[in-house]
């Protein structure tokens, strides 16, 4: 495959995970990754990197697929500002350890402990659980440590944190559309703080392609994020359509095909 038709496979990524991203509030890590490692495998990058390379990259991309999904929901006055002030601070710092944790990290282990998050995530919200009429959001404090844990675990995996961030907000009685706009928010920080991360923890290892700056892969980053930002809008738009519940179920159903594939890829 010549570097023009790898090239139309980034867009092609980039377009299916940047609708996604804008309707479910994701900044696609999760569906990413699995398609960037085999794109990478068959572009014969070094296998022992397949993956750090795959997140580094994907984390990369969510700034901008985070920019124009945001946008979008803002539009309709649905991203709770409150919020995504309150946890960003133990986010950065997060971000920041999560990346520098990962080189750590085999890529077998790397995506078995993906995957077993994943998982997780999507089996509680295809549950449909119901949380007390009571319970609230924590404050400042609690806040802030959910963004430290959320931010450390994103930055592992590539992931903008809405996996976590929409379930805890739900959990917290925030509605799910309210919850999804926000979570495309918080995904910023997120990944400057882990894209930052990952090009310091990569920077100078030899065993990297030539266009790579640390752990992230520049082709791919500029093909995902031109046209994820392009369909992110969209996406979002659909969000508005869409019944709670099937947007909820939609968003559990992504993660674990996307979780599925990434073991399947380095298994």
């Amino acid at each position: 495959m010549t570097p023009d038709l790898y090239f139309l496979g980034y867009l092609a990524v980039g377009a299916f995970v940047g609708f996604f991203a804008g309707m479910l509030g994701i900044g696609g890590g999760a569906m990413m990754i699995p398609l960037l490692v085999l794109l990478f495998e068959r572009q014969g990058l070094p296998r022992e990197h397949l993956l750090h390379l795959a997140v580094g990259t994907g984390m990369a991309t969510i700034i901008f697929t985070s920019i124009s999904s945001v946008i979008a929901h803002a539009r309709r006055g649905v991203v709770r500002w409150d919020v995504a002030r309150r946890i960003t601070p133990g986010i950065l710092v997060g971000g920041l350890a999560g990346a520098w944790m990962a080189r750590f990290f085999s890529t077998l282990g790397l995506a078995i402990f993906f995957a077993l998050l994943v998982y997780a995530l999507a089996i509680n919200m295809l549950l449909d659980r119901k949380p007390k009429p009571s319970r609230q959001l924590p404050g400042p404090l609690g806040l802030s440590a959910a963004g430290f844990v959320i931010s450390f675990l994103s930055a592992l995996v590539a992931i903008g944190g809405a996996a976590m961030t929409v379930p805890l907000m739900v959990l917290c009685n925030v509605p799910v559309l309210h919850a999804v706009a926000t979570a495309a928010a918080i995904g910023f920080p997120i990944a400057i703080a882990g894209t930052v991360g990952y090009v310091a923890t990569g920077w100078g290892d030899p065993l990297l392609p030539a266009r790579a700056v640390g752990y992230v892969y520049v082709p791919a980053l500029i093909g995902v994020s031109l046209a994820s930002m392009a369909l992110a809008p969209l996406g979002a738009k659909a969000a508005h359509s869409l019944p709670t519940r099937r947007l909820k179920q939609a968003f559990a159903v992504l993660l674990m095909i996307s979780a599925t594939r990434l073991l399947l890829a380095v298994a």
